[in-house]
């Protein structure tokens, strides 16, 4: 059966039946909407979409791309952002290719183009959602792809790994730019990103109830990792917390209410006023672990803190300053 539903001012159209793939289309029109939805059902009814290769003539890209993220990216721990990569796609010309038109040679051209305006990186953690979509639409959803196209494509180098900590005085001036923010947050997170290593995700799903002040600890029950963990509060940590959670009551409230798109363009924000440039907020996490390795522990000890799986990802940490007093963590 058809289902029409109005989406981003377009209409979107989703017919399922029994032992044939999922299709999904949008128009401009409700009209338009409606009146493809019954041409398909009427051969849905005849039975000549079940494993019919016209099908993928039928759906775009673009329509892989929606509802993946509709059903198998907001499972993920990343789905906010994972669904802002699949959004801006979807304004791109090569959406709107039709599944049976496309090759391996028009990803080819999207990786040169989208490598002149992006790194490496950025076009790999984007060919990896393609590339699981296509798997997901022929494993599960039963799509007649011949062959997954992200196969045949030559993958860019990544980035080599970002070494940037903060430098004298960037830290005093960030606290100092964000105590000028109009969000009073900002201050806190950023403070709490050099004292926990905590990624920036993590922090904005801190709810009341995760945080332990008598014991000093901090749980963490959804990580990039899918296990969760418990890390330790520094005294500095303990200091900033209370008057945030006197502002709350429910356990389940969330600490600091705001969207990983406003918490962006306020950390902007606060880099400008500050005057630091080439500065990510990843990068305060790998400021916080340098600093617990300058603090002595060891490698178990910080990939217990930091949730590092492999203990090898914790060899980019070692840019340490053996001479950096206690005092500054």
């Amino acid at each position: 059966m058809a289902t029409i539903r109005k989406r981003n001012n377009r209409w979107q159209v989703m017919i399922r039946r029994k032992d044939a793939p999922q299709i999904s289309r949008t128009f401009h029109r409700k009209v338009e909407a409606e009146a493809w939805a019954r041409e398909i059902e009427v051969e849905a009814d005849r039975g000549h979409l079940k494993n019919d290769p016209r099908i993928l003539n039928r759906i775009t890209f673009g329509d892989l791309m929606r509802r993946y993220a509709d059903t198998i990216s907001m499972e993920k721990a990343g789905a906010q952002i994972e669904g802002y990569v699949i959004d801006a796609f979807l304004k791109n010309p090569l959406s709107q290719r039709t599944l049976g038109s496309l090759q391996p040679s028009d990803f080819t051209a999207y990786r040169d183009l989208r490598l002149s305006e992006v790194s490496g990186s950025t076009v790999n953690r984007q060919f990896t959602i393609f590339h699981h979509a296509f798997e997901i639409a022929v494993k599960e959803w039963g799509l007649p792809l011949q062959s997954n196209p992200l196969n045949l494509i030559r993958r860019p180098k990544n980035n080599p790994p970002r070494a940037r900590r903060l430098k004298n005085g960037e830290y005093s001036a960030l606290l100092t730019a964000a105590d000028q923010s109009r969000n009073k947050l900002i201050k806190m997170i950023v403070t709490l990103a050099v004292e926990t290593a905590m990624r920036r995700g993590e922090i904005l799903n801190i709810q009341r109830g995760h945080i332990d002040l008598r014991l000093h600890q901090l749980r963490i029950p959804k990580t990039k990792t899918g296990e969760p963990r418990t890390i330790p509060l520094s005294e500095t940590a303990v200091r900033v917390l209370p008057e945030r959670l006197l502002a709350i009551s429910g356990e389940d409230q969330p600490l600091f209410p705001i969207t990983a798109n406003a918490f962006r363009l306020a950390w902007e924000r606060t880099k400008k006023r500050a005057g630091i440039e080439d500065l990510h907020f990843h990068d305060l996490r790998h400021e916080a672990i340098s600093r617990l390795f300058e603090q002595g522990l060891g490698v178990a000890h910080v990939a217990a803190i930091s949730g590092h799986k492999d203990f090898r990802m914790l060899a980019r940490y070692t840019h340490i300053n053996p001479k950096l007093p206690s005092s500054l963590y």
